[in-house]
């Protein structure tokens, strides 16, 4: 794809810049009836799912203009919409794999958050072994009966949905035993108890399924194909949204180079050291990869290619960028960066998690985001699993080398 601006580009950039510098608000949406509403602002505007079909309420938007909006709430400090997982993934989902039932049930509403989202996947055994899961659905005859366990549930705690993955058949091999639903949280039988993470907060949840019901019409594809599902939606969740995330990066890169501009050090400021200036150099350069990566993930979707492989580059690539950077922004704000509460003014408006889908109302400060940084290396897939992807998938590698050494 080319990636110059064209005179039309420039003339949508510019509309995009004046709408962001009119109604950004002047304080970050909290509470989340705010971030709903901040959500549906952005809708109303055409800047959520611009990429879905616009039969399913999206735009049909080129990649090229999904990157500006993207580089332009940057720019402006937006805040995150909330329901990034049913927008950037659960929802995508649904359009290649669900009914047309199902697609006129639940796209609109993905859209404008009015239904929130989550996934029903991870369970305490069966983390990166996704395929060992044991939570069970039942065929009643109208309905299926779902019972046991899912961990580490994003947005459990305010979800009106969620798609699930549940073995219905416990005789066949475990990738070719699980289908895929879709199932209401607000109902008897669905516990939902919030963990506390290391950050004070509780974004994510563990899930307790005991006789909750499915309906059959809520069934996304064929019986006992839920594995080949999975991997469309971990597809998009590992590569599709790493533009949203380079977006929430370059705000947070830019808020760091302010602070390191005010922060003093021995009668000099953090950014008269040439080193700081490299470091955050050397990030900017990193975001601009990983945004060229996005840019070719987009294309392909655009073309009609679901998210394959490749998308493990992407995810590997996020991860262990988050790792490092913010290592180098502790390593600027010094012992600043490890207060939550209570830092001076200009150090304490953290962006928040680079990953967040906006569900969480802890303020954001840098400590909670280097403690959160964690996280992206094992969500989603573990950083060592996009390993095998990529070695085995992408480059064709065996899967043993040390077996295949020894023949």
């Amino acid at each position: 794809m080319d990636l110059n601006l064209t005179p039309q580009d420039l003339q949508f950039r510019d509309r995009v810049r004046a709408w962001f510098a009119a109604n950004v608000p002047a304080q970050p949406p909290m509470s989340l009836d705010e971030r709903k509403a901040w959500h549906r602002t952005l809708y109303d505007a055409g800047f959520i799912g611009m990429g879905w079909p616009q039969e399913y309420g999206g735009q049909d938007a080129r990649p090229m203009e999904q990157a500006i909006v993207a580089d332009e709430m940057a720019r402006a400090g937006a805040p995150a919409p909330v329901n990034s997982l049913g927008v950037g993934f659960i929802g995508p989902t649904i359009v290649v794999h669900g009914t047309p039932a199902q697609k006129a049930r639940y796209l609109k509403k993905i859209l404008t958050a009015e239904e929130i989202w989550c996934q029903l996947y991870s369970e305490p055994d069966a983390g990166s072994d996704l395929a060992s899961l044991r939570t069970s659905a039942e065929d009643a005859g109208d309905h299926y009966v779902v019972n046991g366990q899912k961990v580490w549930t994003s947005s459990g705690p305010i979800a009106d949905w969620g798609i699930l993955l549940a073995r219905t058949d416990p005789h066949v091999p475990k990738h070719r035993g699980i289908s895929c639903f879709l199932i209401n949280m607000h109902q008897p039988g669905i516990t939902v108890r919030p963990l506390k993470q290391i950050t004070g907060g509780s974004e994510f949840s563990e899930v307790f399924l005991t006789d909750a019901r499915v309906e059959k019409s809520d069934l996304v594809g064929r019986l006992n194909d839920g594995w080949a599902i999975a991997q469309t939606t971990l597809g998009y969740e590992r590569g599709a949204g790493n533009l949203n995330r380079v977006t929430h990066y370059m705000v947070s890169l830019r808020r760091l180079a302010e602070v390191a501009k005010t922060l003093r050090r021995n009668g000099r400021t953090a950014w008269d050291d040439p080193l700081v200036r490299q470091k955050l150099g050397q990030a900017f350069v990193e975001l601009e990869v990983m945004r060229y990566s996005a840019l070719r993930i987009l294309s392909g979707l655009e073309k009609g290619r679901q998210p394959g492989p490749e998308s493990a580059i992407a995810k590997l690539y996020y991860s262990e960028f988050d790792k490092r950077y913010h290592e180098l922004a502790l390593s600027i704000l010094g012992p600043y960066g490890a207060l939550i509460e209570g830092t001076p003014d200009a150090l304490s408006k953290g962006t928040g998690d680079a990953a967040s889908d906006g569900a969480s109302d802890e303020t954001p400060s840098w400590a909670r985001d280097f403690l959160t940084s964690r996280a992206p290396t094992i969500y989603a897939g573990t950083s060592e699993i996009q390993k095998n992807i990529i070695g085995e998938r992408v480059l064709g590698l065996p899967k043993d080398l040390r077996a295949d050494r020894m023949k």
